[in-house]
């Protein structure tokens, strides 16, 4: 099934523009979803497994680099939006 996700990342101590930045380009980096973001917030869209792997690698790799954080997230099933996939090599 394909899902959607949005994203939203709240650092609870320090700096906040470095761990949200690192956190999108680790969604980004993954390649295996397709991925949006504006002032808001990030969307992900692909096949659900990957979309939640995603998701999990990307907050474990936060944590562990920044500390505590706070991410809300929406997950809408059979969603599709604007976001094209990317080009694969």
């Amino acid at each position: 099934m394909r899902v959607t996700a949005e994203l939203s990342l709240y650092p609870l101590a320090g700096a906040v523009e470095e761990p949200v930045w690192a956190f999108i380009e680790h969604i980004i980096g993954a390649n295996s979803c397709s991925a949006a973001t504006n002032s808001m917030s990030t969307q992900i869209t692909g096949e659900s497994r990957d979309v939640f792997e995603c998701v999990r690698e990307a907050l474990e790799a936060s944590y562990a680099e920044f500390g505590r954080q706070v991410l809300v997230a929406k997950f809408i099933p059979e969603h599709h939006t604007d976001i094209e996939p990317p080009e694969t090599k």
